[in-house]
């Protein structure tokens, strides 16, 4: 495809801040802790001797995540997915009613799971686990408490303050980790309470930068960036009630709607396995530590890159695109635009993913050696960690894919989704029951890798339909040359050579001589990229020096 100048300018004026400015800062948070979410910070020990001390099917501190996880996502998905998308001609006043909804919203949501939590499931003993309802209560707190912020999130997130949305996320992690610490070296007989206090803590300050930053930039009145924000004080923020005019804007909310009937079913597909092992007790409570532990270190590369990707191009797309129209009949500049953006990011996402799981395959166990001695690396976990290398890379392209899709269906399109989602989300919950109990919890990543690669065909099936009748193909950022997946496999064949011979019980002297073979191996296979994938390299350094000329700039 020849790209005119015209729009190729365009595409770096559009996505600079998208590719670079939100992605390279948010690896300052993500890196600052250890767990999925803020909360799940210590030791592989820790968590595992907690583990072995709690009843079957109960590990505290992942079971108290799972509950803020989940109330935080029912409560503010659907919201965030439908007041981000459309452009500057909205009435802001209503979007800011409508996301004030989450907080009641979020409320329910805490108190029903919060019973479910404390009725329902088997509590631990209370001279083994103490304090866990008051942790229970308190991290249910904590995500009210967080949705306070939402619509400065979202009012920070239209226009792009990604310098705000760094430095809220890595104090508050980086402030989290620190209190954490201390208290355990302090006081570790508080047990759960450290950590739930820990969890408050963390979404306090992170609502607190938000708010004293909008504070200081609306009484600004000279700021340019002021000056674009569609309120001038803060009690505009506010829910406000104007006579002859309705409190939302009914369109945003039915498109809320459909975004929640699909984010329940997103969110059973995303947890799933989870609940599986906190409702049915299918692996006893070794193996769910162990399976906790790999989960966290596997899905760094996950929270370091693509979750960011998938946040922020959403928000690029449905600002490109116009919702549920037709590629034809949009502006030809706008569709180009996005196409030549999502075929990137498909190459992007697909060459990430495959180096993580052609080398994770040689250095798994030599990984969770380093991380947690041969009390990891010894038993399941390598073959844990493998499987989940092969699940990163169906996440890398599912993230892109449902980004794309999710920003460009119709509201009925999104209606007609979520039942295919309804099916999914059976068919995986059934399916990691089933495999959990053949093959243990290697079971949970496979049913993930299966779930994954529906979700990739439903979406690439989207994509191919949207630009069936454009001269556009981003689905080509699928295709890689002969030359790079012969480089991918020479390396992985020997990386896999040099596991079997020095790695992981012959001292130091061999594991480093396994690093360096690693080594040699990954820099030829990314100077193979440079030498064949010349269009994404072209790409990325358009966007990384227009990034920089724009950060110089403000």
């Amino acid at each position: 495809m020849v790209q005119s100048p015209r729009w190729q300018r365009r595409t770096e004026a559009l996505g600079n801040r998208m590719i670079f400015g939100q992605l390279q800062p948010w690896a300052i948070p993500t890196l600052a802790s250890t767990g999925p979410l803020p909360g799940e910070e210590g030791k592989p020990q820790m968590l595992l001797a907690e583990a072995q001390e709690a009843p079957p099917g109960c590990c505290p501190s992942g079971r108290l995540t799972l509950l803020y996880s989940t109330t935080i996502f029912l409560a503010r998905e659907a919201f965030r997915r439908a007041c981000l998308t459309g452009g500057a001609q909205r009435d802001w006043s209503q979007t800011f009613n409508l996301l004030w909804l989450t907080v009641p919203l979020g409320v329910f949501w805490s108190l029903f799971l919060g019973w479910v939590w404390l009725q329902l499931l088997e509590v631990p003993d209370p001279s083994v686990v103490p304090h866990y309802g008051t942790g229970v209560v308190v991290f249910a707190l904590s995500a009210v408490v967080e949705l306070l912020g939402e619509p400065f999130w979202v009012l920070a997130q239209a226009h792009m303050f990604v310098k705000l949305k760094v430095i809220a996320e890595s104090l508050s992690v980086i402030l989290k980790s620190v209190l954490t610490a201390l208290l355990v070296l302090w006081l570790p007989h508080w047990g759960l309470y450290i950590f739930s206090l820990a969890q408050l803590f963390y979404t306090t300050i992170l609502v607190l930068c938000y708010v004293i930053y909008f504070t200081k930039l609306l009484g600004s009145p000279e700021s340019p960036k002021q000056q674009t924000l569609p309120v001038s004080r803060m009690t505009d923020l506010l829910p406000n009630v104007v006579r002859n005019k309705a409190f939302v804007n009914w369109k945003e909310a039915k498109l809320t709607w459909s975004f929640f009937k699909q984010s329940f079913l997103k969110q059973i597909l995303t947890e799933g396995e989870r609940y599986v092992m906190t409702f049915l007790n299918v692996l006893n409570f070794g193996d769910q530590g162990i399976y906790d532990i790999v989960n966290n270190l596997g899905s760094l590369v996950a929270r370091l890159i693509f979750q960011p990707i998938e946040e922020s191009f959403y928000i690029f797309f449905a600002k490109v695109l116009e919702r549920g129209k037709d590629a034809t009949l949009q502006k030809q500049e706008d569709v180009a635009v996005a196409a030549v953006v999502l075929e990137s990011l498909l190459k992007l996402a697909l060459l990430a993913g495959l180096t993580i799981t052609v080398f994770g395959f040689a250095y798994s166990q030599l990984a969770l050696d380093i991380y947690g001695g041969a009390m990891l690396s010894s038993g399941s976990g390598p073959i844990l960690l493998r499987s989940y290398c092969l699940y990163v890379l169906l996440l890398a392209i599912n993230g892109v894919t449902e980004c794309f899709t999710f920003a460009a269906m119709s509201k009925e399109e999104v209606d007609r989704y979520n039942f295919t989602m309804l099916g999914l989300s059976s068919s995986f919950l059934v399916l990691s029951y089933l495999l959990t109990r053949w093959c243990g919890s290697v079971g949970f990543i496979l049913a993930n890798c299966f779930n994954m690669a529906i979700r990739i065909t439903q979406s690439l099936s989207f994509i191919h339909r949207y630009y069936q009748k454009s001269p556009h193909r981003p689905l080509a950022g699928l295709y890689l040359s002969p030359v790079l997946l012969g480089t991918f496999a020479v390396s992985g064949g020997i990386t896999g050579v040099s596991e079997v011979f020095l790695c992981c019980d012959q001292g130091w002297p061999a594991r480093l001589a396994h690093i360096a073979v690693g080594t040699f191996c990954l820099g030829a296979t990314l100077g193979t990229v440079f030498l064949t994938e010349t269009k994404l390299i072209h790409f990325l350094r358009t966007q990384l020096g227009v990034s920089r000329l724009a950060d110089k700039m403000t």
